[in-house]
């Protein structure tokens, strides 16, 4: 049966996924870690038999190691290649600027292409082509795709994505909005549209993309026109240790006064803030374990999350002229039940109301927690990123 594997592809692990086309089924998963250390580890699982691998101690001093070690796991565990051998390879690609409107088959010039953007995502794009490159020696003979995360928000007109500074310098630099998690925004509002029964083309949904990373998209018929991250991924809401829209002139004040440079503002910004700078802890079960438990400052933290996730979800449904369905996804999108409920408290007059029940039920499977008079659909939708990876790739390349 044809097949498709999906590889995300980090600086020193890539994970990857071999999914039935056809079926649109996982075959095998699996993860490779500690790339280029004095001592590697990978895991496998057969998701056929439920049989799984793992290796702790060998080396793997490079990507192209790494895939070997894949292609060994396959081997010992399954499922065969030669039963599901690879047709297409996807890579995620964090950013394609605006080059990559679309998934692209990789080629010589492409790969420059997307070496060219480093600069725009210095901490992934070298790691995500570094996988591409390791993955076309191991698989030579099968055509390789990219799919960009800031693909899908390249729709946004221009007064969505423009930021208000000098244009020549915005320009030079390629300073503008681009946004991320469009792999996920893409699938999730197009299971949306499956699971109401009604032609994406007519529905305005708002896409929450919950998790230690978090998104939200305001898409009018199948198409982004406007999402909360920016030039990189951290404008927007609260995240787990990023810390979301803040006044630029923050970090002016913090350079004058407190003396920090800009690798520690950095620093700050991406990793010590969000909910980890307000609690201490990043993680968001322990943040509302701790508020449930009567932690003032934890409950405060969340006031601050939520109120960062309405603010948009007000706003996305101005922009969008209307609304139809409000959607959450990701780790904390689709298995917190008490944050959606309280994100949405009170929004009544959008028409959007909550039946308790329905959003307390814990499933894998797309669901409608709304009642059945709320004139806004609100669904739980879980993300596929790797599924719509294997999707776009087939369609480019196949």
């Amino acid at each position: 049966m044809t097949a498709a594997l999906v590889v995300n592809s980090g600086s020193s692990s890539f994970k990857y996924q071999l999914i039935e086309l056809e079926g649109e089924r996982t075959l095998a998963s699996g993860l490779v870690e500690r790339i280029g250390e004095s001592s590697g580890s990978w895991k496998h699982t057969n998701a056929v038999t439920g049989e799984s691998s793992s290796n702790d101690a060998a080396s793997v001093p490079d990507h192209a190691a790494g895939f070997q070690a894949m292609i060994d796991a396959f081997a010992k565990v399954g499922p065969s290649f030669d039963e599901h051998p690879p047709a297409v390879v996807g890579h995620r690609v964090v950013h394609g600027g605006t080059t990559f409107d679309r998934a692209t088959v990789v080629t010589e010039d492409v790969e420059q292409q997307i070496e060219d953007l480093n600069s725009l995502a210095p901490l992934h794009n070298p790691a995500n082509l570094e996988g591409i490159r390791a993955a076309k020696r191991v698989f030579a003979d099968v055509p390789h795709v990219a799919v960009f995360d800031t693909a899908f928000h390249q729709t946004m007109p221009p007064h969505a994505y423009t930021y208000a500074i000098p244009a020549d310098l915005a320009a030079e630099h390629r300073i503008r909005r681009y946004g991320m998690h469009g792999t996920s925004h893409k699938y999730v509002s197009e299971q949306t549209a499956v699971f109401l029964d009604r032609p994406l083309a007519e529905l305005k949904t708002i896409v929450l993309h919950l998790g230690n990373g978090a998104s939200a998209a305001a898409i009018d018929g199948g198409r982004s026109i406007e999402t909360s991250m920016g030039l990189t991924p951290l404008e927007g809401l609260v995240m787990g240790t990023r810390s979301g829209d803040l006044d630029p002139a923050v970090l002016i004040h913090l350079h004058r006064e407190a003396g920090l440079g800009f690798d520690e503002l950095d620093t700050m910004l991406n990793k010590e803030s969000g909910l980890l700078g307000l609690t201490g802890n990043g993680d968001m079960r322990d943040v509302q374990d701790a508020a449930l438990g009567g932690d003032e400052e934890a409950e405060a933290a969340l006031a601050v999350y939520r109120h960062r996730i309405r603010r948009y979800v007000g706003a996305y449904t101005a922009q969008l002229g209307g609304l139809d369905a409000v959607v959450f996804t990701a780790g904390v999108g689709e298995n917190n039940a008490l944050l959606r409920r309280r994100v949405l408290a009170g929004l009544e007059h959008l028409g959007i109301e909550v039946d308790d029940d329905r959003n307390e039920l814990h499933s894998k499977e797309a669901r409608l927690i709304s009642t059945d008079t709320s004139r806004v659909a609100v669904l739980v939708v879980p993300t596929n990123e790797e599924l719509e990876i294997a999707r776009q790739s087939a369609a480019v390349a196949l």
